[in-house]
């Protein structure tokens, strides 16, 4: 369900290297939560640092979209940098059990493959 990697990168080095592995791979990053800095604005002791990028094709996006619109709330896929106890890692939720669970269309499951198959190469390529 989930797909992690460790990373010897520094958390800040590991960000910028996602971006990058996403644009390359003809994705778009929508917005990047930075959860660590919101938590800690908040005054809640939160040591580790996270960063949440929201990252979208909008050709695969589409495909989705035409089929079941209701999937909008899945989208778009989230990939996160995040230290912990000092390690850096780099993951996500796989898009395809994750569409499997909402949709049983097959489709739509090789649309969350194709689109599993990329992200996971920008995790790979980024840590």
């Amino acid at each position: 369900m989930y797909y992690i990697v460790p990373s010897s990168k520094p958390f800040g080095q590991a960000c910028t290297d996602l971006e990058t592995a996403v644009l390359r791979h003809s994705f778009g990053v929508l917005h990047v939560h930075d959860l660590g800095a919101t938590l800690r604005g908040k005054g809640i002791a939160f040591a580790e640092e996270c960063k949440v990028f929201e990252v979208c094709n909008p050709g695969q996006a589409a495909k989705v979209l035409s089929v079941d619109m209701r999937l909008n709330m899945a989208l778009p896929c989230r990939i996160s940098v995040f230290t912990e106890k000092g390690q850096t890692k780099i993951g996500m939720i796989k898009p395809v059990p994750m569409l499997s669970m909402l949709s049983q269309d097959a489709a739509l499951v090789q649309v969350a493959k194709e689109v599993e198959e990329k992200t996971i190469q920008m995790v790979d390529e980024a840590k």
